[in-house]
Formats: C-alpha cells, sequence, structure tokens
C-alpha cells in the first residue's frame, strides 16, 4: 500500500492531500451508515488520533462529522510538533473551523478522555496505520485500554491500531472495532482470524485512484471473488459426457474412519467430476460397498504395495490421498508410490500429510501436488508450532509451498492458497458452520474435481471458494446459523452454489 500511495502521488500526480480527503471522507460515509444509522445528527463522536497519516485521516472523519451535524471530539496522541505534514495540515483545518483538540500526549491524563468515551455513542480509532512494526507501550496501552472500555462501538480507520498490517498478529495490545474502513485494498491482516476477530466488518473505501494501478506496484495476494470462479467454471455443452467431466480417484480411509473416502468422492461428484472411485483397505471397501450408489469402490492390496496400485491410477485425471487413510508402513509406501510415479494432479491431505511431517521437500516428486493442511499439518511438515504457524499464515503458507514445490492450502478461517511461484491469494469468507468433521475431507474431493479441468493453483482457489460459499449458503438457508451442518450437507449445497455462478 506504501508503494501504491506513492504511486498515485508521484507518478500520477494526485497530491497526498487529496488522498487524505478522499479516505477521510469515504470513512466517514461507512461509518454513518454502519454504525449511526445513516444520520449523524447530535452523534457524540470522540475521535483518537494519532500524529501519523492515520491520524490525519480521523481529523478528516472529524470535519466531516462536523458538517453533519454531530459533535466530534479530537483527542491527540503525541505533541503536535511531531504530526506528518498531511496531518498537521488536517489539525490547523480542524482548529481553523474552531475545532478543540485534547492532548494525550505522554504524561498527560487520561482522565478526560475515560470520561468522554464513557458518555460517546460512537469512538473513532485513527491511532495506528500501517506504518505501526514495534510494540506498543506506556500510556498508548492505556488509552487503547479507554477505548476498548467503551460501551459505544469502535470503529477503526484503514485497521485496528495494534494490529500488525501483514501477519494478523497485535503488536501487544490492539483496539477491538466492530466496523473497519480500509483503503484503497484490503489488508493481509485483516483476512486472517486474529485480524477479522479485531476488525469487525470491514469495508473498502476507494482513495480517488482507480484500483487498478496496483499493476504498477505489484499486490502481496489476490483475494478470491465469485467473479473468479466465473471465468473458471463455464457452462458445459449438452453433449457432456461423464468421462469428460473428469474421473476422480481417492485413496482413502482406514477402519474407524471410513467416513472420509465417502465424503471426498461425495465432495469430488457434487462439484463437478463426472466419475470418482474410491481405493481403500478391503474391510474399508467392504464397509462401504452397500453405501456407496454413484462411486466405484477398489481394494487396495497391502503386500503389494505401491506397484498394485498403477493400474488403479490408470485412466484418472486426479487423485485426492490421505484422508482417514492411516500412518503405517502400507499407507506410507502406497503414497510414496504415488509421489513418485503420479504425473496428474494430487491432492495430498489428512493422513498422507502427517506421513511427512518435516520432510517438504519430498513432494516435489510431483510435480501437480496440492497440499491441504490445517495449521497443526502445516506446523508439522515445517518444524513448527500451530501458534508459530497462526502468527504469520501467509508467511508460513508460503514458505510451504517455496520448499515442497507444490501448492499449499492453508486450512481454517480465510484461507489462504500459496503457489511455488510466489502467487497468493485468500478468500473473505469465513464461516463458522464449516467448522465439523469430514469438511477437510469434502474439500480435498471438490479441489481434485477441479483441478481435472484446472491448472492446480486455480483449481486450489476454485475449490476454496466453492467450499466456502457452500457453508455460507448452508448457513444462510438456515437463517444465518452458524453450527450444526454435516459435512455431506456441505457437498450437497455446492451445485447450489455452482448453479448461481454459471447462471451469472
Amino acid at each position: 500500500m506504501r508503494a501504491f500511495d506513492k504511486h498515485a502521488i508521484e507518478a500520477c500526480a494526485v497530491p497526498s492531500l487529496v488522498l487524505m480527503e478522499n479516505a477521510g471522507r469515504g470513512a466517514t460515509d461507512v461509518l454513518v451508515r454502519e454504525l449511526l444509522d445513516g444520520d449523524a445528527t447530535d452523534a457524540r463522536v470522540i475521535v483518537v488520533c494519532g500524529t501519523g497519516n492515520n491520524g490525519g485521516d480521523g481529523l478528516v472523519i472529524a470535519r466531516h462529522l462536523l458538517v453533519r451535524g454531530a459533535h466530534p471530539t479530537v483527542f491527540l496522541c503525541a505533541a503536535t510538533g511531531t504530526a506528518s505534514p498531511d496531518a498537521r495540515a488536517n489539525l490547523q483545518a480542524w482548529r481553523g473551523l474552531g475545532g478543540e483538540v485534547h492532548d494525550l500526549s505522554a504524561g498527560a491524563s487520561l482522565d478526560a478522555l475515560k470520561k468522554a468515551v464513557a458518555d460517546a455513542d460512537l469512538v473513532v480509532d485513527a491511532l495506528f496505520g500501517t506504518g505501526l512494526d514495534r510494540a506498543i507501550e506506556g500510556f498508548l496501552v492505556d488509552v487503547i485500554g479507554a477505548m476498548n472500555a467503551a460501551s459505544a462501538p469502535r470503529f477503526a480507520v484503514d485497521l485496528p491500531s495494534g494490529l500488525d498490517a501483514d501477519t494478523g498478529g497485535t503488536f501487544g495490545v490492539a483496539v477491538e472495532a466492530r466496523a473497519t474502513a480500509t483503503f484503497a485494498h484490503h489488508k493481509l491482516g485483516l483476512l486472517t482470524p486474529r485480524g477479522a476477530a479485531l476488525s469487525g466488518r470491514v469495508h473498502v473505501v476507494d482513495i480517488g485512484v482507480p484500483g487498478n494501478l496496483v499493476a504498477h506496484t505489484g499486490g502481496s495476494a489476490q483475494r478470491m471473488e465469485t467473479g473468479d470462479l466465473a471465468q473458471w467454471i463455464a457452462l458445459r455443452p449438452p453433449g457432456a459426457y461423464k468421462n469428460a467431466a473428469g474421473h476422480v480417484l481417492v485413496i482413502a480411509g482406514s477402519p474407524g474412519k471410513i467416513g472420509a473416502p465417502q465424503l471426498a468422492a461425495r465432495g469430488a461428484m457434487r462439484s463437478g467430476a463426472g466419475l470418482a472411485t474410491i481405493a481403500t483397505w478391503p474391510d474399508v471397501a467392504t464397509a462401504i460397498e452397500g453405501h456407496a450408489l454413484e462411486v466405484m469402490i477398489t481394494r487396495l492390496e497391502p503386500e503389494k504395495a505401491g506397484q498394485g496400485v498403477d493400474p488403479i491410477l490408470h485412466g484418472k485425471q486426479a487423485v485426492v490421498i490421505g484422508p482417514g487413510f492411516g500412518l503405517g508402513d502400507d499407507a506410507r509406501r502406497i503414497v510414496e508410490h504415488v509421489l513418485a510415479s503420479w504425473a496428474g494432479p494430487l491432492v495430498v491431505d489428512a493422513d498422507a500429510l502427517t506421513l511427512f511431517a518435516g520432510r517438504l521437500h519430498i513432494f516435489k516428486a510431483c510435480k501437480k501436488a496440492i497440499l491441504t493442511p490445517h495449521p497443526g499439518e502445516l506446523a508439522r511438515l515445517l518444524g513448527r508450532t500451530s501458534t508459530e504457524v497462526e502468527a504469520d499464515r501467509f508467511g508460513a503458507a508460503k514458505e510451504g509451498a517455496t520448499a515442497s514445490g507444490a501448492v499449499v492450502v492453508l486450512k481454517g478461517a480465510h484461507t489462504i492458497v500459496a503457489s511455488p511461484d510466489s502467487r497468493m491469494a485468500v478468500t473473505d469468507v469465513a464461516c463458522p458452520a464449516l467448522a465439523t468433521a469430514g469438511a477437510g475431507d469434502v474439500l480435498g474431493g471438490i479441489i481434485g474435481a477441479q483441478a481435472c479441468a484446472l491448472p492446480p493453483f486455480e483449481a486450489a482457489c476454485a475449490g476454496v471458494l466453492l467450499h466456502a460459499l457452500a457453508g455460507e449458503a448452508w448457513s444462510s438457508a438456515r437463517g444465518q446459523v452458524d453450527r450444526g451442518a454435516l459435512a455431506s450437507e456441505i457437498a450437497d449445497t455446492v451445485p447450489q452454489v455452482l448453479a448461481s455462478i454459471v447462471r451469472a
């Protein structure tokens, strides 16, 4: 974003004050609409500003609130002489209109702030923006504490103060916002579980320059959108037939985990595969044969190890391997053989990932591998802890893709897809209804079906977004419920999502 702003200012000759004015005015539109029921008249709004450009945005907001009939009160958390040039200009404009500024520099009493937020209708956080790169200390910890203690809703400018814009971690403390207006483009940190919890509803505000200027500066990641799905998933011709739609092989299941292969196959079929075959251990095959109507079943022969898999692989367009497969020597030999011999798309999940903890390099043997770990599985692959992975999800996904030479799908709220060629994508969907047993197996099958027709990175993105949108659709159909979904129901909702995409 710093490069984006710099390009707009230097190459496009758009004054930085204009960018700040547009950002502040747009943020005011959002906060009035979202948190003041569309009418700012007589609203008591506390605006807590730093002296950087984020504080300048806050001063623009205060001025526009004044125009709309509100009663904004500004608190400045440093000496005015330290303000950035644009923040200083807006501070002068605020004072020129008769606006008062309350000093919150080090050593000042916080009593006035605490009293003001206690009586406020809204608290605006314009303390720190994307430039923060150190722990918040001293009286500023208390300032953030006072804002968080307010019963009034909090509105964050660009991102909640204290949130790391790159990782979604926090610099010790952070503002807990109900809504956030972020400028020009999303920030990575907002699209993480922790960042989403702190920022509330996120609204992207334009700053008066085309968003496609990012083509001149580069971006960190793509945000997956339904429009992307429309490009990847086309309406089928009337003469379509099952073999052309793709045949997905699911190598999965073990005693006590007979649902995993069935859910993966169901995900594949519901998302467009024309055929699905489950390859599993003989006793598992016997257990599920009576339940499988649309899916073919074949038996793995442990005594033949890898060589017995070759005939099963023949004629398949994509393979999903690992869900509930077990961690024994027979399972390891089969997975190793498939990695070494299968040249097509390979979705590696669950036990097939755990078998190679600390050995990500082994996946380089397969040129079209898609790894689908949850944070704990990626932690084991990287030799880290899940806490370390969650502390920098984008960094961990990128490292996993680089070390493995494979596309990595880091599952969780705001799932990330990372490619070894440095491309990254993230979904802004975070559906708690998907926190249900077997949802990951369904995702593996959906990705497998997309991999029959798309390159690995695009297949992973399409699968992730279909899965997330199916979770949202299931939840919406039941009154926005956040729990109670069965994984099979998520799979069965995918055609509804596909219908909306191909119609669009």
